[in-house]
């Protein structure tokens, strides 16, 4: 049997490692990075980390409007795929190249897996609650992350094909935390003392694409009295030079890091200040508060748990949260065992 994995995005990358990692021995296997992330610092440095198989082709599509991207990865997608002729298409997360490849593979008939399916943070202006729901109905197989995520699926009446498997970023910092110790020197590089410093991520469109909001989230993380480490993604540089917002003093701005500095950087924090669907689960899984600069989470688990909050981008909460915020539980095992690339696998072993 013949996986094709589609990916174009850092988290992307990371769970196709885990599943590829687990597919090894039982069968051939096809990648197409479509090049949503093309900074040499969000794509190159993440495969050689993740050991990732090297893209058997890169679309090269990079930056465009919304409809524009998904319309050229869809295109791009489609002809591959009846080129190579793969059993199983497997897409991730919700980006605009997980929707391209979902639809690709169902217009030429292949079975299409959703891994991270289920997903809901219901606010329908987010173009990635688009892509999660679109996906999700059109996919023959579904790897949810957590049992909430099943639930939204049997709400919407998909009850075939649904499996709770975990979540495979959970598998990957299990697997690379201790690597991440022992390759990674970003603490000692930027001078940082465990629980000295808070992270930063941001890169929403409906965060950074509007001045009145980047602004806001700016003045927020300014009346913050605490160190903070902000690696900015291209987008909200692009974004703050556009609008000539300058970052707030008490922020140390770096470029964006590879993976296994990023964990160092989650897991050493303070808290972290994020509109990041994946840093905030990483977060969870590290024993980190968070606070979440949007007014929903698609991982409301984490949040019902006790351990992240919503702040919004505008709300002038963002620092009131920093000093008021803290967990006050356990936090339970809602991501599943860590070995959700294995059960994935034998799903998909078990539908040849």
């Amino acid at each position: 049997m013949k996986l094709l994995h589609i990916i174009g995005a850092r988290p992307q990358f990371v769970k196709a490692a885990m599943v590829s990692k687990a597919w090894a021995g039982h069968g051939g296997e096809f990648f197409i990075h479509t090049g949503q992330h093309y900074d040499e610092n969000m794509s190159r440095l993440f495969f050689d980390e993740l050991k990732l198989k090297e893209p058997d082709v890169n679309l090269g599509i990079g930056s465009a409007t919304h409809s524009e991207q998904t319309a050229q990865m869809l295109s791009g997608i489609g002809k591959i795929l009846v080129r190579e002729n793969p059993d199983i298409v497997l897409v991730y997360g919700d980006t605009n190249s997980t929707l391209a490849g979902a639809i690709a593979a169902v217009k030429e008939n292949t079975t299409l897996a959703h891994v991270e399916a289920g997903l809901r943070s219901y606010n329908r202006r987010m173009p990635e609650e688009i892509n999660r729901v679109l996906t999700d109905h059109i996919s023959d197989l579904l790897f949810c992350p957590t049992t909430q995520a099943v639930r939204n699926l049997e709400r919407e009446g998909m009850l075939q094909g649904v499996y709770f498997v975990g979540d495979v970023m959970a598998d990957s910092l299990k697997f690379f935390a201790e690597e991440a110790e022992t390759r990674s020197d970003i603490l000692e590089k930027l001078g940082l003392d465990p629980q000295a410093y808070a992270l930063v991520t941001l890169h929403r469109s409906g965060n950074v694409d509007r001045k009145h909001k980047l602004a806001s989230i700016f003045k927020e993380l300014a009346k913050i009295d605490f160190r903070l480490v902000f690696p900015v993604h291209p987008r909200t540089l692009k974004m703050a030079l556009e609008f000539n917002l300058d970052f707030p003093e008490n922020v140390q701005v770096i470029e964006p890091v590879g993976y296994l500095d990023m964990i160092m950087l989650e897991k050493n924090a303070e808290c972290i200040l994020t509109d990041s669907g994946g840093v905030q689960k990483e977060a969870y899984l590290l024993g980190v508060r968070c606070i979440t600069i949007r007014d929903e989470t698609e991982w409301v688990e984490t949040v019902n748990a006790g351990w992240n909050c919503l702040a919004g981008a505008d709300s002038g909460l963002i620092a009131k949260r920093f000093v008021d915020f803290q967990p006050h539980s356990d936090r339970p095992r809602i991501f599943g065992d860590g070995h959700a690339s294995d059960k994935i696998i034998e799903v998909l072993n078990s539908s040849k």
